[in-house]
C-alpha cells in the first residue's frame, strides 16, 4: 500500500463544488470524488459521483484499470501497475498502457461562477464534471465503465441499508439518478455519454477503505452503489466523453411522481476489481477561466495564479464572492478570507473581487464584529472572532492604497465607525479598550477568538484572554489607517470637516498611546515580545509567531532594534522551509507531530505545528527591518512542495513542527497560497 502514489489532485468550479483524488487513482479520503456538488453554493457539498471503474478488453484479454483500498488493507484491482504517467498541467491526465494499447483519461470541472448581474436559483448553477477517454492501439477494443455513486454529505460516508435505493431512468445517451429512502428524495443528477450502450444492473460495493481517514481517527469505510455499466466499442484514436451534471432536463421534469424509473433491488456485490496509466494530449475540453496573468513569464507565478483561482467562489446567500479557506473540508471563513485577500485579489489585480468581498463583510458587521463565517440563507452568521474586524480594516487599507478608490471609502468608513464605537464601548466576549493603556482586551471563559482557536472539551488549547500581541498590533495599524482616512475624507467639499478633523485628532492620539503601550510586550530577557498580557496582568513569555505577525502589518508600532532581535529569535526557533512553527521547540508544551485522532491533532494545532501562511508575515517583517531583498531561508523546498508534494499545484495548510515537516491538514489552503503568491508576484 505504501508504494502507491497517494499525492493528490484538485479541480474546482467557482461555486464550492470540487473533484479530487490521488495520482494512483485510488480513493484514500471521504472527500475524494469526481463530482462533489455544492447544492447551495458554496455550501451543502454532496458527493454524487465517486468515480468510474474501467475495464479494457482486446480480443480475449482484459485489463481492470481501477485501484481501490478495501477493509483489511487489500488493494484490488491494482490498476496502478499499468499506470504509466500522470500530469496535472493543464488538466489531470492519466495514461494506462501495455505493449499494444494505451488509454488516456482526462478530467475537467468547468467554471460555473455566474456572470455579473446574473441571478440564479441554487438548482440553476452549472455544476458538472467532464471525463474523457482516448484509446490508442492496433486493434478494436471494448471499454466497460461502471459508475460508483452516492448521495451524502461530503463529511460523511454512505452505508448500504435496505431503505436506500437509487432510482434511474435511461434515455438514448444518458441516465438520470436520484437517491430515495423512506420518503426522502435525494439530489437529481445525470450522467451522459458521447457513445456506447448502457445496461442497468444495481450492486452495492461494500467496505471501500479510506486510509487517510484511518490516520485521522475518523470513520474510514464506505459503501458505493453501481447502477449499471456502459459498454463502448473503440477504434484506435477514438474518444469517449462522459458528463456528470447536476439537475434534470426538461424531459425529466415533465415526468410525474413515480415515473422516475425503477428502484433496483439490492444484490450481493460483485468481487472487487484489480491494475493500469498516460499520454500527452492537447486537452480536448475547454479549461475554466483563470485570473489575469502577471507580467512575469515565470511558470511559478502562473501556477500560483491558477492555484489562487480555486479558492475564489460564489456564495448564493450573499449574491457575491467569497473565499473557501481550504480544500477538501473547509468552508468560507471571515478571518481566513481577509488575510488571504491581498494575495488572492490585490496582487492579481482583481480589485472588483476585493471590493465586493470587503463590501459584503462590512454589510454583515454587527456588535462591531465582522462574522467569522458567512450565513446560509435564513441563518445567522457566527460572530466569534476578535480579529476579523481588525483584518477587515487592515485589508480595506491595503485595497485603498492599491486602488485609490476613495469613493468606496466614503461608505466603508461608516462600517469602520461601527467597529470603533463598539470596541470603545465594549462588545461581545467583553472586548473593550483598556482605558489605562489604550490597548484592546477581551475576557470570556471557554472560548478562543484569536486565530489560535483550537478548543477541546470546552477548553481552549492556547488560552489567550487579555491582550494578545498581534491583536494590539492590528489595533495600532487600524488607528493609523483611521487617522489617514478621516483626513482624506475631510477634503471632500460636502464633508463635515470639523467633525472629521476631530475624529482624526482622536485617532492619532489613541494611536500614539497604543504605540507607547506596545512596549509592555517587550521581554528584555528573551529579546522577544510577550505573546499575551492576561486579564490579571500576567505576561505569557512563550515564543510564538504572533510577534512576527505584529511586525508585518502596514503600520508597525515597534522600534527597529526590537524588531530585528525578535526576527533573529524567530529565525532560529520558529522558521522552517514551509512556514513558522506555532511554538518554539524548546517549550515544554511543544508538540512536533500533528498526527492521531482529533484530540491529538487539535492539541498540536497551535502548539508547534508549522503554519505555511505565516511565511508571508516573516518575509514582510524581515525585508522591512533588514532593508534587503534577500531572505534567511531557501525557497526551493516550498516550491518543491507546491509542484510535487501533497496536492500538486497547491500548498498545504500546515506541516509537522519536527523535520522532515510532513504536510498535514487541508491539502490546499487559501492563505498559504495567497502569501506565497504575494512574494513571487513582486520578485519573479
Amino acid at each position: 500500500m505504501e508504494s502507491l502514489d497517494r499525492r493528490e489532485w484538485l479541480l474546482t468550479n467557482g461555486l464550492g463544488s470540487f473533484a479530487c483524488g490521488t495520482l494512483c487513482d485510488a480513493r484514500t479520503r471521504t472527500y475524494h470524488g469526481w463530482l462533489i456538488a455544492a447544492l447551495n453554493p458554496p455550501s451543502e457539498r454532496t458527493l454524487l459521483l465517486s468515480h468510474v471503474e474501467a475495464t479494457l478488453e482486446i480480443g480475449v484479454k482484459s485489463w481492470e484499470l481501477g485501484t481501490n483500498f478495501w477493509s483489511g488493507g487489500k488493494v484490488a484491482p491494482s490498476g496502478y501497475r499499468l499506470l504509466r504517467s500522470f500530469t496535472i498541467d493543464p488538466i489531470p491526465t492519466w495514461v494506462w498502457s501495455e505493449e499494444n494499447w494505451q488509454l488516456t483519461r482526462q478530467i475537467v470541472m468547468p467554471n460555473g461562477y455566474p456572470k455579473e448581474g446574473e441571478e440564479l436559483l441554487p438548482n440553476q448553477f452549472e455544476q458538472r464534471t467532464w471525463i474523457e477517454y482516448v484509446y490508442q492501439g492496433k486493434e478494436t477494443a471494448i471499454l466497460r465503465l461502471k459508475p460508483l455513486i452516492a448521495d451524502r454529505n461530503f463529511h460523511h460516508q454512505q452505508t448500504a441499508i435496505p431503505e436506500l435505493k437509487f432510482s434511474q431512468k435511461v434515455s438514448e445517451n444518458s441516465v438520470f439518478f436520484q437517491a430515495i429512502s423512506q420518503g426522502w428524495q435525494g439530489t437529481p443528477w445525470q450522467l451522459t455519454w458521447s457513445k456506447g450502450n448502457y445496461q442497468t444492473s444495481g450492486y452495492w460495493y461494500w467496505n471501500y477503505y479510506y486510509p487517510e481517514e484511518k490516520l485521522r481517527g475518523l470513520g474510514d469505510r464506505e459503501d458505493l452503489w453501481n447502477p449499471g455499466e456502459l459498454t463502448v466499442i473503440l477504434q484506435p484514436g477514438d474518444r469517449l466523453t462522459l458528463e456528470a451534471k447536476l439537475g434534470w432536463t426538461e424531459e425529466m421534469r415533465r415526468w410525474g411522481d413515480g415515473e422516475m424509473g425503477r428502484d433496483l433491488d439490492l444484490e450481493t456485490p460483485p468481487i472487487p476489481l484489480p491494475p493500469h496509466p498516460p499520454t500527452s494530449l492537447t486537452p480536448p475540453i475547454p479549461l475554466p477561466p483563470h485570473p489575469p496573468t502577471s507580467s512575469s513569464q515565470s511558470p511559478i507565478p502562473n501556477q500560483l495564479l491558477r492555484a489562487a483561482d480555486q479558492f475564489i467562489v460564489y456564495r448564493h446567500s450573499i449574491s457575491g464572492p467569497t473565499v473557501i479557506a481550504g480544500y477538501p473540508w473547509f468552508n468560507d471563513w471571515g478571518r481566513d478570507t481577509l488575510i488571504a485577500l491581498p494575495g488572492l485579489a490585490l496582487t492579481t489585480g482583481r480589485f472588483e473581487i476585493a471590493k465586493g468581498l470587503l463590501e459584503t463583510f462590512g454589510s454583515y458587521c454587527k456588535y462591531g464584529l465582522i462574522p467569522n463565517t458567512f450565513p446560509d440563507q435564513g441563518n445567522e452568521p457566527f460572530y466569534n472572532s476578535i480579529d476579523a474586524s481588525l483584518w477587515w480594516i487592515e485589508t480595506l487599507g491595503l485595497y485603498l492604497e492599491a486602488t485609490e478608490d476613495w469613493d468606496f471609502l466614503v461608505t466603508q468608513y461608516l462600517v469602520f465607525r461601527q467597529i470603533y464605537k463598539a470596541f470603545s464601548a465594549g462588545t461581545l466576549f467583553n472586548i473593550h479598550i483598556d482605558a489605562t493603556d489604550g490597548l484592546l482586551t477581551w475576557d470570556a471563559p471557554n472560548v478562543a477568538i484569536t486565530w489560535m482557536d483550537a478548543v477541546i472539551g470546552g477548553k481552549p488549547i492556547t488560552p489567550r484572554c487579555g491582550k494578545p500581541v498581534e491583536i494590539n498590533a492590528l489595533w495600532y495599524s487600524a488607528l493609523c489607517w483611521a487617522t489617514k482616512w478621516a483626513e482624506k475624507l475631510a477634503t471632500n467639499p460636502s464633508a463635515n470637516v470639523e467633525k472629521l478633523c476631530t475624529q482624526r485628532d482622536r485617532y492619532f492620539q489613541q494611536a500614539e498611546q497604543v504605540k507607547k503601550s506596545l512596549q509592555k510586550y517587550w521581554n528584555p530577557h528573551q529579546q522577544y515580545f510577550y505573546d499575551t498580557i492576561t486579564p490579571d496582568d500576567k505576561l505569557d513569555a512563550k515564543i510564538r509567531p504572533n510577534a512576527v505577525l505584529a511586525l508585518s502589518l502596514y503600520h508597525c508600532g515597534f522600534p527597529p532594534e526590537q524588531a530585528r532581535q525578535v526576527l533573529q529569535i524567530a529565525r532560529d526557533k520558529l522558521l522552517t522551509p514551509y512556514g513558522l512553527r506555532s511554538l518554539a521547540p524548546d517549550d515544554p508544551d511543544y508538540i512536533g507531530s500533528y498526527t492521531g485522532d482529533s484530540i491529538h491533532r487539535d492539541s498540536a494545532y497551535h502548539q508547534g505545528t508549522v503554519w505555511s501562511w505565516l511565511i508571508g508575515c516573516f518575509i514582510n517583517a524581515w525585508q522591512r527591518f533588514y532593508d534587503t531583498e534577500s531572505l534567511p531561508f531557501d525557497w526551493q523546498p516550498m516550491l518543491e512542495h507546491f509542484q510535487n508534494q501533497a496536492c500538486l499545484g497547491s500548498v498545504s495548510e500546515i506541516f509537522d513542527g519536527d523535520p522532515p515537516h510532513t504536510p498535514q491538514g487541508a491539502f490546499a489552503q487559501a492563505w498559504s497560497v495567497a502569501e506565497i503568491l504575494r512574494y513571487f508576484a513582486k520578485h519573479k
